[in-house]
């Protein structure tokens, strides 16, 4: 993701000025990531509330791409706006995928009055992904329940039973897939599926760079609802 990610700002005229790879990049670049205009963070989870310290510290707007680390947002939101800094966290920065969640938010309205039918969700992401499910599908997951009577909590799906009120998320990580999720709504008489396929990690890395233009001149905690918005 940080090769594409330099690609894509380049792409867009914009310079790299500093790739910090672990923590003691931060001291040793301080020089060059204080002449940034903005940090993007697709590092791992056990890094990301590292990072956001550093940026917070050097009021260096940040925009975050890694998911498995969302215990912890709702506190680091709140840090954010109290403190006047800039911070976009995203599951997804796909275009694509962010018009598949308007789809499926607007889905599971209509299946619930339809009823009738049994929902799942299933996810497939390269071998080196850590987290599962991927923090797409935890958002899809999110989305159905907020609109759905039928199901009560999610859960990885293990092959082991689960309650029918529980929203079964499959993960399969294989090869170097970009990335596949699919909602699945089942009935005896027919199936409904909404798929979003990546072909290439691209589409998320020009989606952050947009992020990060659009981070540049606010203060605050943003999602990608925000900058659609907009």
């Amino acid at each position: 993701m940080g090769h594409e990610v330099a690609a894509a700002a380049e792409a867009r005229g914009h310079k790299v000025a500093a790739v910090v790879d672990c923590r003691d990049d931060w001291a040793a670049l301080r020089n060059e990531v204080a002449e940034c205009d903005v940090a993007i963070d697709f590092s791992l989870p056990n890094e990301v509330l590292a990072n956001i310290d550093e940026c917070f510290a050097l009021d260096l707007p940040a925009v975050v791409g890694t998911t498995g680390w969302y215990d912890h947002l709702p506190e680091v939101a709140s840090r954010c706006r109290e403190h006047g800094k800039s911070l976009f966290v995203a599951s997804n920065f796909s275009m694509g995928m962010n018009v598949v969640f308007e789809l499926n938010r607007r889905l599971a309205e209509l299946m619930e009055r339809i009823g009738g039918y049994d929902v799942a969700i299933s996810e497939t992401h390269h071998i080196h992904k850590l987290d599962a499910p991927s923090g797409t599908a935890i958002s899809l997951a999110s989305d159905i329940l907020n609109r759905s009577g039928a199901k009560s909590s999610w859960a990885l799906d293990d092959g082991s039973p689960l309650s029918p009120d529980v929203l079964r998320i499959r993960s399969i990580r294989e090869g170097e897939v970009a990335g596949i999720h699919e909602v699945t709504y089942t009935s005896p008489a027919d199936t409904i599926t909404l798929r979003h396929e990546a072909h290439s990690r691209a589409g998320l890395a020009a989606g952050a760079i947009l992020a990060a233009e659009f981070l540049l001149p606010r203060k605050g905690f943003f999602t990608m609802h925000d900058m659609l918005q907009s």
